[in-house]
């Protein structure tokens, strides 16, 4: 226990004052980290928010400039499946008269410094986040202004302490190649996402259990991370039916990766599916007009969206929430997969004996 903390302060109940006597600062200095604003220097701001944090500092009352807007953070909003999730975000915020806020900052990891103190000059009602992980010092940020938020997690695994809504990626990798299995495919290839993702790796150990539970060999050359973008799938691709003995199916860790392989198949005079068979990951409304219809792996990224915009709003209404959810995946079977090709190497590499 600090010397000469009041009961008020042992119960959390700090004021603004306190807060500045005790690191030493001016209260305005204070206000200035409250708010958000980057004219602190760095080790007076992680004081303040260290003491804010240990005392549970919480505005007692919201602000009269909070707008009735909803924020939705992305990386990178230039991507297909962003637009499933704003509408998500959408749909829960229309039924609360409220409108969405979008922002792209920083990387695919945590939003940028920039971003906090614009969010803050806006009030909005709450922050959905599409990031893997948040910085503790964002984390206390948002706790000590009482601003709800939750992470769409299609990418990775938060800290348990964050709420998130998530989807079964190594479900969804072991049903693609599962399905290629059944369609008589053994040298089956995959192109995932970063490696430095877990959603990645969550759909690499699908593929590498459905394999093992086959009793296939998996082999190193077969696996290859890219991006989820379409010239990652494409250089992946042409990489791997470069080999001598190619793979007659590949699975894709994303849908705009899988259109990269179908352009790298088209490029090798390999027909798909006769040639070649391909699976993606995903869903989005590109999936059913590619060329073959892509079969691909749903992962439910609108209702991801509206059930982290519900949790939203229960945590605003101080109600309890699961600080984690995670939504079923499933197989949609369209024209990229097929047996494998007869008089195909598929047999290299195959079940053990």
């Amino acid at each position: 226990m600090l010397l000469g903390m009041r009961d008020d302060e042992e119960m959390g109940r700090i004021t603004l004052a306190q807060v500045a006597e005790r690191a030493g600062v001016s209260i305005s200095t204070v206000s200035k980290v409250l708010n958000g604003r980057q004219d602190v220097a760095a080790p007076t701001r992680v004081k303040v928010e260290r003491l804010l944090e240990a005392h549970a500092y919480r505005r007692t009352t919201r602000s009269a400039r909070e707008a009735p807007l909803i924020e939705i953070v992305f990386h990178e909003l230039e991507s297909i499946w962003a637009m499933e999730l704003i509408r998500g975000v959408e749909n829960v915020a229309k039924a609360h008269n409220a409108g969405v806020v979008l922002t792209e900052s920083g990387t695919r990891h945590a939003p940028g410094p920039e971003w906090m103190e614009a969010m803050l000059q806006r009030r909005p009602l709450g922050v959905v986040l599409v990031f893997s992980t948040l910085p503790t010092e964002v984390k206390q940020q948002l706790r000590s202004r009482s601003i709800p938020f939750v992470i769409i997690d299609p990418a990775g695994d938060p800290d348990p302490d964050v709420p998130s809504v998530g989807s079964a990626n190594w479900n969804g990798g072991l049903a693609a190649t599962r399905h290629l299995i059944e369609h008589g495919h053994r040298r089956i290839g995959i192109v995932t996402g970063p490696e430095d993702m877990l959603c990645s790796r969550a759909r690499l150990d699908g593929y590498r259990s459905a394999m093992t539970m086959a009793g296939l060999e998996v082999d190193p050359d077969l696996i290859l991370f890219g991006d989820f973008h379409v010239e990652g799938g494409y250089d992946r691709a042409t990489e791997m039916l470069s080999r001598t003995h190619p793979p007659t199916a590949i699975f894709a860790g994303s849908d705009l990766q899988a259109l990269g392989v179908l352009e790298a198949a088209r490029a090798h005079g390999l027909r798909v599916p006769q040639d070649l068979s391909v699976v993606g990951y995903d869903d989005v409304s590109i999936a059913r007009w590619a060329s073959p219809a892509l079969t691909t792996v749903h992962q439910p990224l609108r209702r991801m969206a509206e059930e982290a915009t519900q949790m939203l709003m229960r945590l605003r209404a101080e109600e309890p929430v699961s600080t984690r959810l995670e939504l079923a995946t499933s197989l949609i079977v369209r024209k990229s997969t097929a047996s494998a090709p007869t008089g195909s190497p598929a047999g290299r590499g195959g079940a053990r004996s």
